[in-house]
C-alpha cells in the first residue's frame, strides 16, 4: 500500500511534535481496494496515531529519566511518537516495525525533525535477530491478538533477562487481562491514563516493568 504522508502538528500537554501521517481517507479506500483480491489482508494499523501511543508519549515526556542517556528501542512503533519523544533526552532511539512503508514514514519524520540519534530499521518481535539488546524498550498497543501473547511474552522475559526497562501501554481490552496480569510480577508502576484528543476519551493502562 503507497498512500500520501501529510505532516502533522501534534498538541499535547506541554509539547509538541511533527509527524509524517498518511491521508486516512485514501488508505481506507486503498484497503478496501487491496480487501477486494486478498480477503486476509490485515488492516494497516500503524497508519493512525493511537491512544496508548499518545499515552506513552506524554509520560516519556513528563518523566524523562527514564530515557535520559540510554539507548532506546521502540518495537511496532507505527508513526514513531514515544520514540521521537525520547530522542532529546536518549543517547540513542531506534524506531522499529515489520512493515517498510512504516519505517519509511518514520524515516521520514525523524529527518524533519533532524533528530541525529534516531534510526528507523525493519524489525520483526518473531524474528529479532540475535544479540540484540537496549537500555529502555517501548511497546504500545501491541497486545490485541490472542495468537501472539505467548510469542510476545517470550520476547519480554529476553529483554527482562538483560536488564531492560519496559515501558508498556495498552487500552483495557478484556481479552488481553490475562497477558497483562502474567506481566504483573515484574510490574514496578502500574498506572491508569485517560488520553484526551479530538473530543474523545480512552483509559489506558500503562506499565513500568
Amino acid at each position: 500500500m503507497s498512500v500520501t504522508l501529510q505532516l502533522k502538528h501534534i498538541v499535547r500537554p506541554g509539547y509538541s511534535v511533527e509527524l509524517f501521517v498518511p491521508d486516512a481517507q485514501e488508505v481506507q479506500e486503498s484497503y478496501f481496494q487491496q480487501k477486494k483480491t486478498q480477503d486476509n489482508i490485515p488492516f494497516p494499523h500503524w497508519t493512525r496515531l493511537w491512544p496508548s501511543s499518545l499515552a506513552m508519549a506524554d509520560f516519556i515526556h513528563q518523566h524523562s529519566a527514564i530515557v535520559e542517556n540510554k539507548h532506546v528501542l521502540e518495537l511496532a512503533a507505527g508513526l514513531g511518537l514515544p520514540g521521537f519523544v525520547s530522542a532529546p533526552y536518549a543517547k540513542s532511539v531506534c524506531c522499529s516495525d515489520y512493515l517498510e512503508e512504516a519505517v519509511i514514514t518514520m524515516d521520514r519524520s525523524a529527518k524533519h525533525l533532524q533528530l541525529s540519534n534516531v534510526t528507523c530499521r525493519l524489525l520483526d518481535w518473531n524474528q529479532l535477530p540475535e544479540g540484540l539488546s537496549t537500555d529502555v524498550l517501548l511497546l504500545s498497543d501491541i497486545n490485541y491478538d490472542p495468537g501472539q501473547f505467548d510469542r510476545l511474552y517470550q520476547v519480554l522475559q529476553k529483554f527482562f533477562q538483560q536488564g531492560t526497562t519496559i515501558l508498556l501501554t495498552t487500552p483495557q481490552r478484556l481479552m488481553a487481562k490475562p497477558f497483562i496480569e502474567r506481566l504483573l510480577p515484574d510490574c514496578k508502576e502500574l498506572h491508569e491514563v485517560k488520553v484526551e484528543r479530538g473530543g474523545q476519551e480512552a483509559m489506558i493502562s500503562l506499565l513500568l516493568m
